[in-house]
């Protein structure tokens, strides 16, 4: 499968938060309007005449499938044999005029035509801490069901974060699963997550169990403009390293430089709870067929 849409890279490390005893609230609360949104929109683009998105046969190998910027990703994956990389930096403020700032490398391979390997290699500072790698991320996407009539299209992505990053990571080896729900509405896709993070220690530092979840939404505007609008959230944890819940949003446009090669710039700014303010800027690419 292969869509031009507009993801965030560093979704893997964001995954690694905070926990809930509640998430089934929280997936409930987000799914259930994005679906009637979804609707909504179909029926708009029915009534407009709205171009419909590519089959997924008829798609470019070479056609580059951001998973930035959103938090979200897709349950796209890139060609067998294909190679994608995407990178960015984002600059944080926290309210306690604490700035840090990332550079997080994502390097896609496509292994077959529903499965996809991705390695996220982070570069971080902050204040009072030296840039260097950050906690290293590997995950594996596969696409369980394809053009399904309801669910349209749904994706698994185990994922391992190793602790690589000393004081620019969590300090804990985790493992991670999300769950992916895309679907397209004429020429607007909608990508839904939700994911659980296991981590090792003693909950001392960071909680040993986390959840997450996202709604994003990518639509083009004019050309090869586009415009990406995100909610995400983190759940609240208790314990020694509990934690407030967090929503906030993400939204800036996207530009379609080439088949092969995208950009993106925009902000992120909270709703709920210590999200810091962020502006980013970042660049997808496909560099062709170079393995297999």
């Amino acid at each position: 499968m292969s869509r031009q849409r507009r993801g965030r890279s560093d979704r893997y490390s964001r995954t690694n938060f905070f926990m809930s005893q509640h998430i089934v609230q929280h997936i409930v609360r987000i799914i259930v309007p994005c679906f009637l949104v979804g609707a909504a929109i179909s029926g708009c683009a029915s009534v407009y005449q709205l171009p419909p998105a590519p089959a997924v046969g008829a798609d470019d190998p070479r056609a580059v499938q951001p998973e930035r910027p959103s938090v979200a990703t897709h349950a796209g994956t890139v060609a067998p044999g294909y190679v994608e990389i995407e990178s960015g930096i984002e600059r944080d403020a926290n309210a306690d005029h604490i700035y840090a700032e990332q550079a997080p490398t994502l390097l896609k391979f496509g292994v077959t035509s529903r499965v996809q390997l991705a390695v996220l290699v982070p570069i971080a500072r902050a204040t009072g801490v030296k840039a260097g790698i950050g906690d290293v991320n590997v995950g594996v996407k596969w696409r369980v069901l394809e053009h399904h009539p309801f669910w349209s299209d749904i994706a698994l992505l185990p994922s391992v974060t190793f602790s690589t990053g000393g004081a620019r990571g969590s300090g804990s080896t985790a493992a991670s699963l999300l769950l992916i729900n895309s679907r397209t509405f004429g020429p607007v896709s909608v990508d839904l997550n939700v994911g659980r993070t296991w981590r090792t220690g003693d909950g001392a530092t960071v909680p040993g169990t986390s959840t997450f979840w996202t709604a994003a939404t990518s639509a083009p505007v004019r050309g090869p403009i586009g415009w990406e609008l995100e909610c995400f959230g983190y759940p609240g944890t208790g314990g020694a390293a509990g934690s407030v819940p967090i929503v906030a949003i993400l939204t800036g446009p996207t530009w379609l430089v080439h088949r092969a090669l995208s950009l993106d710039v925009g902000m992120i700014a909270p709703i709920v709870g210590p999200q810091p303010r962020a502006v980013y800027v970042g660049i997808t690419t496909n560099l062709g067929r170079l393995l297999f």
